[in-house]
């Protein structure tokens, strides 16, 4: 028997790097999935985004655990796709036990040099969207009265600031804020909120040119090798990064029985790197 047996779980992000993983994690333990994701640039994100062939391989993935799942292309900022992807999933699955809100972008300047739509787009896809996936779920988990689990993706930048991340790090902060307001205020219907806070995860957000260079300015186009002892610096543990498969286990106990107390809670997967971020600012 699988841990999550009988559930439904609705991840946004899905097309690849920690998306796909909680996909296929979750799917393991016996939950059929619903999963949406833009598929498509993100006009201020200096990276390459993911494409419809990386959702189609994550439909392969949990299709071949014997799972279902109900993918869709789609934006987290627009209100209407998600409604209609959560009635859809509620019409196909029944209803939606389980949801992660997981998609997001990262970007790097010094605050004062964001634009206003570097500014607007983050905190429109990482935060607002984060709110529009939960307030897209939560009406039909409270008339299905069955309880469930929300569990917000934020970083560890969502409790501790980095340089050049600025409009990052107040986006994630917000999640935090997010997911305690929403703690409080669904507690009484048996629905648990928590937030997972990684340490850089080895997904294509992180492994890039762009992020890269923030690590590694004196080089014309570093390689994630050359970044390792900067990113070892960052942790506890000497390690650079983690897995994403270390934060879908996260999201995967979050998401299950065994945390049926859990809620309101910070949950770091940072590698022991909030710890020595205060030794060295304190």
């Amino acid at each position: 028997m699988g841990r999550l047996d009988g559930k439904v779980a609705f991840i946004t992000g899905a097309a690849r790097g920690q998306g796909r993983s909680h996909a296929v994690r979750l799917a393991e333990e016996g939950a059929d999935i619903v999963a949406l994701d833009l598929c498509a640039e993100v006009e201020t994100a200096p990276y390459i985004g993911s494409t419809p062939e990386d959702l189609a391989q994550t439909v392969k993935a949990v299709e071949q655990l014997d799972r279902r799942i109900l993918a869709r292309r789609g934006d987290v900022r627009d209100s209407d796709v998600l409604n209609q992807l959560v009635a859809d999933a509620v019409s196909e699955f029944g209803g939606i036990d389980i949801v992660v809100a997981n998609a997001g972008i990262v970007g790097f300047d010094p605050l004062w040099e964001v634009t206003d739509e570097q500014w607007q787009e983050m905190l429109d896809i990482n935060l607002t969207g984060v709110w529009k996936t939960a307030k897209a779920a939560i009406p039909s988990m409270l008339e299905r009265d069955r309880g469930g689990s929300i569990i917000l993706i934020s970083s560890l930048a969502g409790l501790i600031a980095y340089p050049q991340l600025g409009h990052y790090n107040v986006a994630k902060h917000g999640v935090t804020g997010l997911m305690r307001s929403f703690s409080v205020e669904l507690a009484p219907h048996n629905i648990r909120v928590n937030s997972v806070h990684p340490t850089s995860v080895d997904t294509p957000m992180m492994n890039n040119p762009a992020f890269h260079k923030v690590f590694v300015p004196d080089v014309e186009t570093p390689t994630q090798e050359q970044v390792k002892d900067t990113l070892i610096y960052l942790n506890g543990l000497k390690i650079p990064w983690v897995d994403p498969i270390d934060i879908s286990n996260a999201v995967l106990y979050l998401a299950s029985d065994e945390s049926r107390y859990v809620t309101g809670t910070t949950q770091l997967v940072d590698a022991g790197g909030i710890a020595p971020y205060k030794i060295r600012h304190s």
